[in-house]
């Protein structure tokens, strides 16, 4: 595996591999890896013949009282995990790169109708974030193949409405969700929960496998699925948990869907202690 810095080092690798004829993965990450990230890399490798992996903790991202500081980097675990899945190279971005001109005068790039709902709402500014760096990162790497987890459901719609509409060339490929024997989604922020909050936090993928459920077996009206959402909610805030959100949506729009479309999602982001974790469950609607 080989390691790079700066873009001039990541676009002469890839153009070396695509003058050959090869195709190129990319996994973007904020590094801290952990099982999830390494599913990730295990598809880009299956479905590429090279693949290319970030780890920079995106400032944009992160809300003045959120945790960009203390959030956990560690650089030698994840070359050790990286290299356990033959990933070709490793790119660390240095910031002055990504954003030369500073966060205040950065170029940004927005997705109207889907960065402000669900986590947008909680965390103002977030996606917009997200979708800059990756934009960013897109353009350096050019990948044919970007490989993302669908355990951030809102992230991957707003990555694929991007590239859509920004006729960027690449092939999004979303990754099934990573979960221990509980059930609970692997996630970084996994790390700050206590014994007993790690204990409770399998909750949330419960109440999102019970509402799920119900709608397929029939409770598909919007005033049924209002009344699964609200139950939900409450019985994961008598638990301890805040919830930010609970809510069965379309998975074109994730809004509330109309009559005639029966692909949806159950999204959930829940607070735990220090830890927000999120997330989903797709069903079908009859």
């Amino acid at each position: 595996m080989q390691i790079a810095t700066t873009i001039a080092e990541v676009r002469e690798k890839v153009l070396e591999w695509r003058s050959a004829g090869r195709k190129v993965g990319f996994v973007p990450t904020m590094g801290n890896l952990h099982d999830g990230h390494l599913a990730l890399c295990r598809l880009a490798r299956k479905v590429t013949r090279h693949y290319v992996v970030s780890a920079f903790v995106n400032p944009m991202q992160f809300g003045p009282n959120e945790d960009f500081n203390h959030y956990p980097r560690t650089p030698e675990k994840d070359e050790d995990l990286l290299r356990s899945v033959q990933c070709d190279l490793l790119y660390r971005p240095v910031a002055e790169e990504i954003y030369p001109n500073g966060l205040l005068n950065a170029v940004r790039v927005e997705v109207p109708g889907l960065t402000d709902i669900l986590c947008g709402e909680s965390r103002p500014g977030h996606f917009e974030g997200v979708a800059s760096v990756v934009n960013r990162l897109l353009n350096i790497v050019q990948p044919h193949v970007a490989v993302f987890g669908e355990k951030d459901f809102q992230q991957l719609a707003i990555v694929r409405r991007m590239v859509d509409e920004l006729k960027i060339a690449v092939n999004i490929v979303g990754a099934p969700t990573v979960r221990t024997t509980d059930g609970l989604a692997m996630s970084s922020r996994n790390q700050y929960l206590s014994d007993d909050e790690r204990a409770l936090a399998p909750r949330i993928y419960e109440e999102l496998c019970k509402v799920a459920e119900a709608i397929e077996l029939g409770q598909g009206s919007l005033s049924e699925m209002m009344q699964l959402e609200s139950k939900a909610r409450a019985a994961l805030t008598a638990d301890g948990f805040t919830v930010d959100y609970f809510s069965a949506v379309s998975v074109n729009t994730l809004r509330k869907p109309s009559i005639s479309e029966s692909d949806l999602v159950v999204l959930c982001a829940a607070r735990l202690g220090k830890a927000r974790l999120i997330d989903n469950k797709r069903c079908t609607r009859l």
